[in-house]
């Protein structure tokens, strides 16, 4: 996989792009917006920083979304909501903020890379983990052959744990993606929901929580 690092700071492009290559990935970087802009069609997924020094990530982002479809994950120390919701509604596929773990932010470079191939090869309709069918296309959910009733959060919930297919799907992007923003009434409700759909499925060990970040797809049965 190709990934273009967009990084302005040499102490964390130092230690990021050896750690990433020695997974596995082709890396690039760049220390400023100059240049991004010709390089984007030739990689997979850009990780972009916020705080470059020629020009604000997010115009860069929305320049980078009208010329490519590129995943774009921002990796930024800028934390507050309102920075998430404008990197987001720029065209960001994922927002991860600093400091953080280099194993999530591969799951996550892995995961968005994973959900654009699907959708260019047309969705997976199904996955199956033992007994239990999760039916992406018709939004079903059938446990030992028998339908579920789930209300629409509780099948996106399932939906994205389910499409991350056994990586970490993390508090902060299924808060996004199915409550639009990240507050404490929403943390809390999303609590319910993860719980409510394990009573509903029969199936505990379905939903692991990864305490401190979030969520993966289990075995099923527990």
């Amino acid at each position: 996989m190709r990934v273009l690092l967009v990084e302005d700071d040499d102490r964390v492009a130092g230690a990021l792009v050896p750690a990433l290559t020695r997974r596995g990935l082709e890396m690039q970087r760049l220390p400023s917006g100059a240049g991004v802009l010709d390089r984007v069609h030739d990689v997979d997924v850009v990780l972009l920083d916020l705080g470059l020094p020629d020009i604000d990530g997010v115009v860069l982002c929305r320049r980078i979304r009208a010329v490519s479809d590129v995943a774009v994950i921002v990796v930024s120390a800028r934390g507050e909501v309102d920075d998430r919701v404008q990197g987001l509604r720029a065209g960001a596929d994922d927002y991860l903020v600093k400091p953080y773990d280099v194993e999530e932010l591969l799951a996550r470079v892995e995961a968005v890379r994973r959900r654009r191939g699907e959708r260019a090869d047309g969705p997976a309709p199904k996955i199956e983990v033992g007994d239990v069918t999760i039916d992406l296309a018709r939004h079903e959910v059938l446990v030992a052959g028998e339908p579920i009733a789930l209300s629409r959060k509780e099948f996106q919930v399932l939906a994205l744990v389910a499409g991350a297919r056994g990586s970490v799907c993390s508090r902060e992007h299924v808060l996004t993606e199915v409550w639009g923003h990240r507050g404490a009434a929403e943390s809390r409700s999303l609590d319910v929901h993860v719980a409510t759909l394990r009573t509903k499925l029969g199936r505990p060990a379905l939903i692991e929580t990864v305490r401190g970040v979030g969520y993966r797809l289990g075995g099923g049965r527990g």
